[in-house]
């Protein structure tokens, strides 16, 4: 009887090891997901063939939209130009200077590289940063501080953040951003 058990539990330890060895050669050879091995022929004949064609896709996809923005924008300039030859009334351009009355006391606070003409009337330089002069005077080269008078047609640049305080009725051109409060 032992010899019984012992010749069927060698064949089934037999039967084990086969079944166990037909399993790992089944699940997977050379360079499949259990055994990843990449070869230097996979990269430059496959891999890098399909890189390559996700990029082309991407950068064609990317500029058949870039063409089309770019030409939706030359025809509304198009169109825009066609209004203004035809005497439409063209839009002001932005280095232009816009006029700008203020009642005695208000304020008209200009950007960093605001320019302010003064037309009529009289005004004051308010300047916000200390040691900065408010405004620099284009016209005579000089620079007015917080508080002083401003003169009739000369050219102010604000270097950064000030303003000006119109003491009666003023009337000034303003190239840059402003708000008047």
């Amino acid at each position: 009887m032992r010899k019984k058990t012992f010749r069927t539990a060698a064949c089934l330890l037999l039967a084990a090891v086969v079944l166990a060895s037909f399993a790992a050669l089944a699940s997977g050879g050379a360079g499949s997901q259990g055994d990843p091995l990449v070869t230097l022929s996979y990269l430059n004949d496959t891999f890098l063939t399909q890189v390559l064609e996700k990029v082309d896709k991407s950068l064609d996809e990317r500029g058949g939209r870039l063409r089309g923005e770019i030409d939706q924008q030359i025809a509304q300039r198009e169109q825009e130009l066609r209004g203004q030859l035809s005497g439409g009334s063209p839009a002001a351009p932005a280095s232009a200077f816009t006029a700008v009355t203020l009642s005695a006391g208000q304020t008209l606070s200009g950007e960093a590289g605001c320019e302010i003409l003064l037309r009529s009337g009289s005004a004051a330089c308010v300047a916000d940063s200390a040691g900065v002069p408010g405004m620099v005077d284009a016209t005579s080269g000089g620079s007015v501080n917080g508080g002083g008078a401003l003169q009739v047609n000369h050219l102010y640049l604000m270097p950064a953040p000030a303003g000006v305080r119109a003491s009666s009725e003023a009337a000034v051109l303003v190239r840059g951003g402003y708000s008047v409060r």
